[in-house]
């Protein structure tokens, strides 16, 4: 068995001042265990604001995330499939939204009890950091293959201040914000409003949103504190251009699919969420928390056809509620010579109700009534996870969780109910030896399993009912890694990794169905190495560097009569690189330059079509001004610098050729901020 190694990306620590000796220390807390980023098990990285937000456009989180090892992104510019984020292979399979993926906003969830995470209510405006953990963690989050993004959004600033910010950029790109926020004795408050327009750079791809995001945070004398989030977006129009031939892209790559313009092809989007959690310290060195949230979303989603050949329409009308409560009580233990013993307990309860109907798609108008069922998931969970320093160099993470998910659908036209369940225990081990900020060596074992979505158990062979044949994803990760501080203002990281999957869950299309079905491949393979370093060249002058190799392979895997073990599983590139400069004068001026290099993928299980690499380069520049109570920053930059020809999101397996959605051309955006403070 190939062993392979694991490390994380030069985004995740923090990089000492310029001039400073020390390095400042940088908790990773979406562990679940706060840890020192130097002493983790496991693969993490941390983004902060100012990466966030220097002169960035802010369209998707790939933007910020780009660098960060063993991810890939695509789908930027199609806001009616969603951002597509894979980590280490997991997530490549999906056709909208995030799979494999746990998705957290100030330890909210944002991705559904049956696991589909969404990005549309993400507000990158409001973003203090971004935490990413790379690999396997069902022993902590349930499924979750990939690995887990928890966005942490900033607290109101201690005087009352207002900012707005306006920027306006190529293909009809609008954008509008104001914000909102101070301390008021023990209430925080942050409010953020903000409006996107864009017509987009191919036909049929004009998108809208307006998106509302605040907290609350009350603080106790105690040390305890209730925290309020109230998320809403509105999405009136999400157009889907839909994937092209060869040919079609030769000839023209801004034209739509004919098949998406003649159905008016695209979305809406109405969803409301509202958080609830409760920090208590207690006595001992513990501390409990509490959360609920819940959702609310309605979703009109117009495919590119009538009535496919399973009798099921071409416009999906979803109207779901979900909602969770949640928690885990932590205890910390000082040991002897500074060591000390962490230990985590919880549990989870999540519910999700929808109610799908489904139209004959007339050409963009709703037509006859053609499915109308109820689709219930209930997902239960106990977790436990266990960080001891037995001596002042070892630290061993030990955790385990136990998922029951059970499902349900009942036809309300009376053509059959059915249901079905997944249960999971997934244990995980993690050892870390810290010699001293120059080596510290880690290696885990974890496993991860991932239940179908309630899209994904669609059934291939009629209108309504599941796919009862679909079956859990199961994964087993084995991981090595070294991270450390070749000085205080060079870091540097390493991995290597091997996955063993069983039922890989695979996206295929039906001929003459217009939507993906899919089906579990036997067994397969994903490994890799991982490699970042980040260091400061000259005083306010950083470089990051970047290189992810994927290895990923089905080792048994025969579909319609075909074997394709051996081949090489698609929508991941096997190389990639990322390159990036950013400088910050103490005048205000600032810039950043950034390079990816994506290499050849696979669209297809057959692996008879490949795309070619591309590399693409992004400029940035701005100037902050702060003066006594308020300040101003404009700023401005060019996507695609030097115009690269290249393909923003392959859509694996479609049928008919239709693999490609071209990316768009050079295009830049320019914008202000102003803020002030009473």
């Amino acid at each position: 068995m190939t062993l392979l190694l694991l490390i994380p990306s030069s985004l995740i620590a923090a990089v000492a001042e310029p001039g400073s000796d020390e390095l400042e220390e940088v908790i990773v807390s979406a562990t679940r265990i706060p840890t020192d980023w130097l002493k983790l098990p496991l693969a993490a990285s941390q983004i902060g604001a100012q990466e966030i937000h220097a002169g960035r456009q802010g369209l998707g989180l790939d933007e910020m995330l780009a660098s960060v090892p063993g991810l890939f992104f695509q789908n930027r510019y199609n806001f009616a499939q969603d951002l597509r984020v894979s980590i280490r292979g997991f997530g490549a399979r999906a056709n909208f939204g995030i799979r494999g993926i746990k998705l957290f906003a100030d330890d909210i969830p944002l991705t559904m009890p049956d696991g589909q995470g969404n990005v549309d209510s993400i507000d990158l405006g409001s973003a203090e950091r971004i935490e990413v953990i790379r690999g396997p963690v069902s022993a902590v989050y349930g499924a979750s293959g990939g690995g887990v993004i928890q966005i942490f959004t900033e607290d109101g600033p201690q005087l009352p201040t207002l900012s707005a910010k306006a920027s306006l950029g190529s293909y009809g790109y609008e954008f509008g914000q104001l914000k909102a926020g101070g301390q008021f004795g023990s209430l925080n408050a942050l409010l953020n409003l903000s409006t996107t327009e864009l017509a987009g750079y191919r036909e049929q791809s004009r998108f809208e949103q307006t998106l509302l995001n605040s907290k609350f945070r009350y603080d106790w004398q105690d040390g305890s504190s209730l925290t309020l989030v109230l998320n809403a977006v509105d999405s009136p129009q999400a157009d889907d251009p839909g994937g092209l031939t060869a040919a079609e892209v030769a000839n023209n790559p801004r034209q739509a699919a004919p098949r998406n313009l003649q159905y008016d092809a695209g979305e809406k989007l109405d969803q409301q969420q509202l958080g609830l959690a409760w920090r208590k310290p207690l006595r001992a060195n513990s501390e409990l928390l509490l959360r609920g949230y819940g959702v609310a979303r309605r979703l009109q989603n117009r495919l590119p056809f009538d009535i496919n050949s399973n009798g099921q329409g071409g416009s999906v009308d979803l109207d779901r509620k979900a909602a969770g409560l949640g928690g885990h009580w932590s205890w910390s233990q000082s040991l002897s010579e500074g060591r000390q013993n962490r230990l985590v307990l919880g549990a989870e309860l999540d519910n999700q109700r929808d109610l799908r109907e489904r139209y004959a798609n007339n050409q963009g108008q709703l037509g006859d009534l053609t499915t109308r069922q109820d689709e219930d998931v209930s997902a239960r969970a106990v977790f436990i996870e266990n960080a001891w320093d037995f001596s002042q160099q070892w630290t061993l993470t030990l955790g385990a969780r136990f998922d029951r998910m059970e499902y349900a659908v009942r036809d309300r036209l009376g053509a059959g109910s059915g249901q079905t369940d997944f249960s999971q225990f997934s244990p995980m081990a993690g050892l870390v030896y810290s010699r001293s900020e120059l080596w510290n060596w880690y290696g885990n074992i974890s496993t991860a399993f991932d239940p179908p979505t309630i899209s994904e158990l669609a059934n291939p062979d009629g209108p309504t009912g599941f796919n009862q044949n679909l079956k859990s994803q199961q994964a087993t990760n084995y991981e090595l890694g070294l991270r450390g501080m070749l000085r205080p203002d060079w870091q540097y990281e390493l991995a290597v990794y091997h996955i063993d999957v069983t039922d890989e869950i695979v996206p295929f299309e039906l001929a003459g169905s217009g939507q993906s079905f899919f089906r579990n491949a036997g067994r397969s393979t994903h490994q890799g190495f991982e490699a970042a370093t980040r260091l400061e060249l000259l005083a306010g002058l950083t470089a990051g560097l970047s290189y992810t190799f994927t290895d990923l392979v089905y080792d048994e895997f025969t579909e319609a009569g075909n074997d394709y073990a051996g081949n090489t599983i698609p929508g991941v590139p096997q190389h990639q690189a990322a390159f990036d400069l950013a400088w910050q004068h103490d005048s205000g001026f600032y810039a950043g330059w950034d390079t990816l290099y994506v290499g050849s993928l696979q669209a297809n299980n057959a692996n008879t079509v490949a795309t070619d690499a591309y590399l693409v380069s992004n400029l940035r520049l701005g100037y902050r001004y702060e003066g006594e109570s308020w300040s101003f920053e404009p700023y401005a930059g060019v996507y695609n610098l030097f115009d690269e020809v290249y393909n923003g999101n392959i859509r694996v397996n479609a049928a008919f050729g239709r693999y490609y959605e071209p990316a768009p051309e050079r295009n830049g955006y320019a914008g202000l901020q102003l803020k002030t403070t009473f």
